[in-house]
């Protein structure tokens, strides 16, 4: 479909199927040319997905009708578009080498008073990042380095811990747990647009939006270094910028041997990053203190330093300066010495001698108690079933977190604790009544176990209550611009926070939407829905999964129906 045809269409009449189908095609040729090193198909292949018109429709899409946060605006003030504007803003998208300053947002920074800086840029440009960034993702997916995991499709923290699982199971080792000091922040923006080695029309379109400055009020401020955080382009220029750095480390510790014909290093330090969080790994305590330095030496190229409180050496079994084991992602890494018959075995069928357990950090668990305890606390004057529909999705989401590790002992005394907090919100509201009488009140036996519920009502779900499955890691450096999409579908299937019933409506679908019959990526918006709508009086009929736009449609395509009373 042309520009010049769009003046026919509404948008609910785009072939959406037709139209990501388009632009996948040209991000696989993207990403199969950078693969193969040919810089000039890959800007060649670039300029002519950003100048397509399903490119165009679908960064619209992104931003206007995907994006369901709380849709903050930007200085414009612009919220939302209607269908008729998103066709519009479609029709005219293109890159620019000007842009509107963003508007500052400060939200809380968990575990800490302080609070992080966020940068809204208008719709419009957030509209251009979205174009842009279809165009970047699968070049530079093609050669982000294996251990990078942060801002990654198809990856996440569940991925680093179990690389982190996988390189110490069979051996102890010391630690470089690493950060770098206010990374977004202090980026150097030379040294990023030179590494991005773009052609000229997107570096003007980068280097305006990275320049563009900050309204924090009604005082502008200046950005003169940093990707500021809130863009849509801003996470894959920031990993674009700590791109290299395990490549540079490796380089550091030259191949020894030689292995089914290749030059290796075994005994080679191994750098997991997930944003600007990172640790290396190596038995060796000299070598982990000079990837130390190599890594600030490496850093400082980008502008960028590690925070000293919080960067340290430790090792992952014996005490090392007052400290074993170390937190990351907010889980915590530790080996612990056992028997014979409790310890896993070597390559050649020894005893190892310690196991490795994984667990959420203390931290993590001091945190999550605190957002249970102030959501109890606030909400003293509300019902029961009121309190359990605040409390139950951050239950539900943190378990989820923690279910691939060893998690059942601290699910148990998280229960225990619960109950304790529960107990003294409901003596609170019956101060002349017995312990036993609240309880007998607020706690009912109708499933063999007590619940905390009214009755016939809602049950707070327990901890203990989610199983404990394993994550399996993703393959080496596989990309989901790989065309492998039985590989990604089954492993969207199994993503640790996945709600029950959208795995299993994932499995039952194959991995594919019921309605335009794609598959579902990791970062599509995925709603259940009522096989006969709800409007229809469908409310106990089967559900199946959509994607956002596609309920969207569905949702408007029913309400027509049931206005005219014909099912």
């Amino acid at each position: 479909m042309s520009t010049a045809d769009t003046s026919v269409y509404e948008w609910k009449d785009l072939d959406w199927r037709v139209i990501e189908q388009q632009v996948f095609k040209l991000q696989t040729r993207i990403y199969r040319a950078a693969r193969r090193g040919d810089i000039k198909a890959v800007h060649r292949l670039q300029r002519l997905l950003m100048a397509s018109w399903a490119a165009r429709c679908l960064a619209v899409r992104r931003v206007s009708q995907d994006n369901r946060g709380k849709r903050t605006a930007g200085v414009d003030g612009v919220k939302n578009l209607t269908p008729a504007q998103r066709l519009h803003l479609a029709t005219l998208l293109k890159l620019s080498a000007t842009a509107q300053p963003a508007r500052r947002v400060w939200i809380p920074k968990p575990g800490s008073a302080e609070k992080r800086p966020l940068a809204i840029p208008t719709l419009v440009d957030r509209a251009r990042q979205a174009l842009a960034l279809l165009a970047l993702e699968p070049e530079w997916e093609a050669v982000f380095e294996p251990h990078s995991y942060g801002f990654r499709p198809g990856r996440g923290t569940h991925d680093a811990i179990e690389a982190i699982f996988g390189a110490i199971c069979r051996k102890p080792k010391f630690v470089l747990d690493a950060d770098i000091a206010k990374c977004f922040e202090r980026i150097d923006r030379d040294a990023l647009l030179a590494k991005l080695h773009t052609f000229p029309r997107l570096r003007r379109a980068i280097k305006a939006w990275l320049g563009a400055g900050v309204l924090d009020g009604e005082e502008l401020f200046p950005t003169p270094a940093g990707t500021p955080q809130g863009g849509v382009v801003s996470p894959v220029l920031a990993s674009i910028a700590l791109h290299g750095l395990e490549t540079a480390i490796a380089t550091a510790f030259p191949p020894t041997k030689v292995v089914n014909g290749r030059r290796v290093n075994p005994w080679r330090p191994i750098v997991i990053r997930y944003a600007d969080d990172l640790v290396i790994l190596h038995e060796d305590e000299d070598v982990i203190t000079e990837t130390q330095r190599l890594t600030a030496a490496w850093l400082t190229d980008m502008g960028l330093e590690l925070k000293p409180s919080k960067t340290q050496i430790t090792h992952t079994l014996r005490p090392y300066e007052g400290r074993v084991g170390f937190d990351f992602l907010g889980f915590h890494i530790q080996q612990y010495p056992v028997g014979r018959t409790h310890s896993g075995k070597d390559g050649l069928g020894r005893p190892l001698g310690f196991k490795t357990i994984i667990t959420p950090s203390k931290d993590a668990i001091q945190r999550h108690k605190r957002v249970i305890r102030a959501r109890v606390r606030r909400e003293r004057t509300v019902s029961q079933a009121e309190l359990i529909a605040e409390i139950t999705p951050i239950i539900r989401g943190w378990t989820r977190y923690y279910a691939t590790v060893v998690s059942k002992e601290i699910f148990a005394a998280l229960d225990a604790w619960l109950f304790a907090l529960l107990l003294r919100w409901a003596k609170r509201r019956h101060p002349n009544k017995s312990a036993a009488w609240v309880t007998k009140r607020y706690w009912r036996r109708e499933t063999g176990r007590w619940d905390f519920g009214p009755k016939g009502g809602p049950r707070l779900v327990k901890y203990r209550q989610q199983p404990i499955r394993r994550h399996t890691k993703v393959i080496g450096a596989k990309s989901v611009y790989d065309g492998d999409w039985p590989y990604w579908a089954q492993r969207l299937g199994r993503h640790p926070l996945l709600p029950p019933e959208v795995a299993y409506l994932l499995k039952r679908q194959g991995g594919r939407c019921a309605r335009c019959g794609l598959y579902f990526r990791e970062t599509d918006v995925k709603e259940r829905d009522h096989l006969v709508p709800v409007a229809l009086g469908g409310e106990s009929s089967p559900r199946q999964l959509l994607h956002g736009h596609c309920h969207d449609a569905k949702t408007a395509q029913d309400g027509s129906y049931a206005a005219r009373g014909t099912p």
